[in-house]
């Protein structure tokens, strides 16, 4: 039995794949695979369970950036692209000649960003800047797991002394403290 299969992929636990799931399940899709990973890595377990369990004659569905690296693969499998957010269906030639054109701006976009970026530092070095986040001052980490180690929350931590969350669990992490519940 073929049919449509889906993935939702959020890039953060605070960041929800409902959304997602349910615009798959509207567009008929029998299984949906998950993951919580940054788009920049490739080392997702919902996605290669998807890969895994794909057959001759399924239709994939998630965004079209997302699939780029995977599509020559599935084909060569006779598996099928269906793309949500851009309305491509790769199992007919139009469809897998817009994913191709669609590809390249994507990539061509990337490229652009890349060297912009590039251009951006370089500027702002050459007028002595120092671009990027500026070092965490140890005194404010060291409060922070102090805070969190007398009872308070990361969260709450991280508000009183002006320091992202984020920033609050990495140095919990690091220093191997665990919030006492």
């Amino acid at each position: 039995m073929s049919g449509i299969l889906g993935y939702a992929r959020v890039s953060t636990g605070d960041q929800d794949v409902a959304g997602q799931m349910m615009r798959l399940e509207q567009a008929g899709a029998i299984k949906i695979f998950t993951d919580v990973r940054s788009g920049k890595s490739m080392d997702r377990p919902g996605l290669t369970e998807l890969l895994t369990y794909a057959r001759a004659g399924d239709t994939l569905g998630r965004s079209l950036g997302e699939l780029l690296t995977i599509v020559t693969a599935l084909k060569d499998r006779g598996v099928a692209l269906l793309s949500l957010e851009e309305k491509i269906d790769t199992s007919s030639a139009a469809g897998e000649l817009i994913f191709h054109v669609f590809g390249s701006i994507a990539h061509f976009e990337r490229r652009l960003i890349a060297e912009r970026t590039k251009d951006g530092i370089a500027a702002a070095r050459a007028k002595g800047k120092l671009p990027g986040r500026r070092p965490l001052d140890p005194e404010k980490a060291s409060a922070a797991l102090k805070l969190v180690e007398a009872g308070v929350s990361p969260t709450e931590a991280a508000r009183q002394l002006g320091l992202g969350r984020a920033t609050v669990y990495r140095e919990m992490a690091l220093a191997g403290v665990r919030r006492t519940a």
